[in-house]
């Protein structure tokens, strides 16, 4: 009866009113005020703003490690190799979770009960490093890494669910550029505020040590708990929404199977080693560059954490003004060659100069956001829709893969090598993906070139071939590649695994149901 009486509220009389509009009360006459109304756009701003504080913990306590890297290192005795294992620790277990996140949303959890379950994994996780900190004890924090990662990456997959649910259209690509917002913004608060609250904890505790450190991750740990509460008013809201709009749960919409790993192209294999051998030359980079930056250029600790943290700075704004461009101007090839370049150079800024090295970690992070804008689309264009999920996931798992024994590698050339060594060793990695990226271009080229077609080239191409067009093809003269492309998009495309901290465009064929798929930030 009182669910009767709330929906009869909101909605009045459903010949006079629509879902969408701002319904009245009968009997009073007093209108509802719209931020209670699930169908009204300032209820659904409401729902935003926890869809976007809901992985802020996750972001923010991610780089802890990073952001204390000297206290770390110095409190609890550790050198660079088992210092870079606690990066390595979060990544193992998304070589697996990558393919069940969506699964375990979609078929066993529910959206509502999925994100609270992940949400208290990411929670528990920074809860059990910051007391193995506190105790001395690195055997735990490394527990806790790893259980922290099992609910960090799951949670962005219901992030994005969440935002599919309840926005569409066009309004779908603002939000993602809101949630990317503040996935950088975590990530860069936790670089400049970490180290002020370690100070501060050191003061009154009256010196530093494990004990410090551990009270510190600990107080970082609240932005988990933060999150944790998003998620919980998160659930309230859809179980309402569901109950007054009759809408239906959310879902990932991810169809993955294992066995379509066997029809992969050359080119997506291409794709794959471009992805991670960059990547590589990134993530742990920043895990353990404050260090390097104070050591080579006599930073101090505050100075070094700034620069370090720029590449997540850059990515806020650059992510989606440089996917439009991509957008508008095609030749993704052409984007992600040019992007592999400026990164080698960068890294070779730090390597050989003593240049001031915002010079190359601004350059680093203008390369960063553009490639996550060029090279992920690519994917859609040569995997078919039905493949699409499987693509992603396997993508997704083997970048975790590569982030993982790559951590474990840095720490150990540091330790036996020096820096110098290290950022030689990231050039090479940088190399592999560059040849990869001239063997993509022609292999594609000898297929006919699609990825590095321009817009307006593929318009044409989309406009040529469609069903209202008088001079379409004829469908035995398509090849099976370009029926995948220019197929129209089902329920699948409601969510992409992994482009959401990224900001990148998908190809025009991908209806925007497929942008959110697209949609899911290496940006940890």
């Amino acid at each position: 009866m009182a669910d009767f009486q709330e929906r009869r509220a909101l909605l009045g009389d459903e010949n006079e009113c629509s879902f969408a509009g701002r319904p009245e009360a009968k009997g009073p006459g007093r209108p509802i005020p719209a931020i209670c109304d699930p169908g009204h756009l300032l209820h659904r701003v409401v729902v935003l703003m926890f869809m976007c504080f809901l992985g802020f913990g996750s972001y923010f306590c991610y780089d802890n490690p990073a952001a204390l890297q000297t206290q770390v290192i110095q409190d609890l005795n550790l050198n660079t190799a088992k210092f870079m294992q606690l990066y390595a620790w979060y990544s193992w277990p998304n070589v697996i979770l990558c393919f069940l996140g969506g699964f375990l949303i979609d078929r066993v959890f529910g959206i509502r009960l999925g994100t609270i379950i992940f949400s208290f994994f990411v929670c528990i996780g920074q809860v059990i490093f910051a007391a193995g900190a506190w105790g001395n004890r690195f055997w735990l924090m490394e527990v806790g890494r790893f259980v922290f990662g099992i609910g960090g990456e799951s949670l962005a997959v219901a992030q994005n669910t969440y935002a599919v649910n309840w926005f569409k259209g066009k309004e779908l690509n603002l939000v993602f550029g809101l949630q990317l917002s503040m996935a950088r913004l975590g990530s860069t608060v936790n670089m400049n505020i970490m180290g002020w609250v370690y100070s501060e904890v050191a003061s009154a505790v009256g010196s530093s040590g494990y004990t410090t450190l551990g009270i510190s991750l600990m107080i970082a740990a609240g932005t988990c708990v933060f999150s944790l509460m998003c998620a919980l008013v998160l659930a309230f809201l859809d179980k309402r929404a569901e109950r007054i709009l009759h809408k239906e749960q959310g879902k990932t919409g991810e169809v993955i199977k294992l066995t379509d790993v066997k029809d992969f192209s050359l080119a997506l294999w291409l794709i794959f080693i471009i992805c991670v051998f960059y990547y590589v030359a990134i993530f742990p980079f920043i895990g353990q560059g404050q260090v390097f930056f104070i050591e080579k250029f006599n930073f101090s600790p505050a100075q070094a954490r700034a620069v370090n943290s720029i590449v997540y700075i850059i990515s806020a704004p650059a992510s989606p003004i440089l996917g439009f461009i991509v957008d508008k101007t095609g030749r993704n090839v052409g984007w992600v060659f040019t992007t592999v370049i400026a990164t080698l150079g960068a890294h070779m800024m730090l390597a050989f100069t003593f240049w001031n090295p915002w010079i190359a970690m601004s350059l680093l992070g203008l390369s960063y956001s553009l490639l996550a804008c060029a090279l992920w689309p690519m994917v859609a264009f040569v995997v078919p829709e039905h493949q699409l999920g499987t693509a992603y996931g396997f993508m997704q798992s083997i970048q975790n893969l590569g982030l993982a024994v790559i951590a474990i590698a840095v720490g150990l050339i540091v330790d036996l090598r020096g820096y110098l060594v290290l950022e030689v060793f990231f050039c090479a990695c940088i190399c592999i993906a560059m040849m990869a990226v001239v063997a993509l271009y022609f292999v594609d080229y000898l297929k006919g070139g699609d990825l590095n077609r321009s817009a307006a080239a593929r318009a044409k191409l989309q406009k040529e071939t469609s069903p209202d067009s008088e001079t379409k093809m004829q469908p035995s003269m398509m090849t099976q590649g370009e029926h995948a492309r220019l197929a129209p998009m089902s329920a699948f495309g409601l969510r992409n695994r992994y482009l959401s901290r990224l900001g990148a465009q998908l190809p025009d064929h991908c209806s925007t149901h497929l942008s959110s798929l697209a949609h899911r930030s290496v940006l940890k």
